[in-house]
């Protein structure tokens, strides 16, 4: 086996240099891995934490591949990439996880929901448009029933690029572009699982998590890590995604967003091929967290333990309503008090509605009590401006 990434010449890029690249930093610190970083932001999370920084547009052909073609192996912490220039990257010779193939399915929710029907993966029934006048008009012709979903095919993140459609004056709101109108599932709960394999076909499954959104943002407020649901139901969100990971032949993370539906269906509501917000637990809760994961399925090192070490619960950290400026965080002091609590700060100086600033991870032997704290967490922390 070559072990030569530690301390040693090999160079590790990766694409984005957010909150999800900086918790990977954590780890390439801890291994002494050789890494460069590519972001658009010149104050990014992860310029702090890398060997060198690199400001560009990740969507730029020629910015992405002159970064690449200087690494061994290039990653991502965010989708939206240049995918022509991995393809070319990885004609030179350099490893890329996910690989071009991989992140361009990923990339187009239409292309994403035709993959989970070509390869048998249960996932809501949908119709794909190539704009908004095409669903606009399958709406007014009853073609196209309501209500439902829409999602914009591409560029979609954190509750952005989905809505729900219950009436024909709710189209107006839309911007143009390829998009989706999914079934509106009355699901009863969401669960993720975070999939990690690596070139030799090694594969390891994390506990289901259960996800808790807000109602009005549509992001991720509380993960709680193991779900709260029956040890059958846990299985069968555990099976979907390994058959969804061994369908994409990924290597890294893959993390399945799913929905269990009234009659305890499992149905694929969308994947990402990277560190998610759905495993930011792991950092205190798991044997390995998902971040040292990635580095080891995407080195082709042993995959580590995907056991608990206790149960976590994951609050996001995000900017409150009506603040926008210079950051603070009110009553953190309040929090670090409360035993199990731990926060992470992403580094981000500025702060806006719903943006994700940081995240908290409580861990107790008991989940009920993990949540009750959380509660607690959620509503002393106040993420505002100056």
């Amino acid at each position: 086996m070559d072990l030569r990434y530690f301390s040693s010449k090999h160079k590790l890029g990766i694409l984005g240099g957010g909150q999800l690249g900086k918790m990977m930093l954590y780890n390439t610190r801890k291994f002494d891995i050789n890494t460069s970083v590519l972001d658009p932001n010149n104050e990014a999370p992860s310029r702090l934490a890398c060997n060198h920084f690199v400001q560009g547009d990740l969507m730029d052909f020629e910015t992405v591949f002159n970064f690449g073609k200087k690494v061994d192996t290039l990653t991502i912490e965010i989708e939206n990439v240049n995918v022509e220039a991995l393809k070319a990257l990885e004609k030179k010779g350099v490893k890329v996880y996910p690989d071009s193939n991989t992140l361009a399915t990923i990339q187009n929710k239409a292309e994403q929901k035709r993959f989970y029907i070509k390869h048998q993966l249960p996932t809501a029934a949908f119709k794909a448009y190539n704009n908004k006048s095409t669903l606009e008009m399958a709406v007014s012709e009853n073609v196209q029933s309501l209500p439902f979903v829409w999602k914009s095919a591409r560029f979609g993140y954190d509750g952005n690029g989905v809505k729900i459609i219950r009436k024909h004056s709710d189209l107006d709101q839309l911007p143009n572009g390829e998009c989706i109108a999914e079934d509106l599932i009355p699901f009863k709960n969401e669960l993720a699982v975070i999939v990690a394999r690596n070139p030799k076909g090694e594969i390891k499954s994390y506990p289901v998590v259960e996800m808790e959104f807000h109602p009005e943002a549509n992001q991720v407020e509380y993960v709680l890590c193991p779900a709260r649901i029956p040890e059958s139901v846990a299985k069968k969100a555990t099976d979907v995604a390994l058959k969804t990971a061994a369908a994409f032949q990924h290597v890294g993370l893959l993390a399945v967003e799913m929905f269990l539906t009234q009659n305890d269906d499992i149905l694929i509501n969308e994947v990402a091929p990277r560190p998610h917000n759905s495993g930011h637990q792991t950092i205190e809760a798991s044997q390995t967290s998902q971040f040292e994961q990635h580095l080891r399925a995407i080195l082709n090192l042993p995959l580590g333990s995907t056991k608990n070490k206790a149960c976590g619960v994951m609050v996001n950290l995000v900017g409150a309503e009506g603040h926008q400026g210079a950051v603070v965080y009110k009553n953190i002091e309040a929090i670090m008090a409360l035993e199990g609590v731990t926060p992470h700060i992403y580094g981000k100086k500025m702060t806006r509605p719903f943006r994700k600033m940081g995240h908290v991870t409580i861990v107790n032997s008991s989940i009920e009590k993990a949540r009750k704290i959380a509660q607690k967490v959620k509503e002393s922390i106040n993420v505002i401006s100056e």
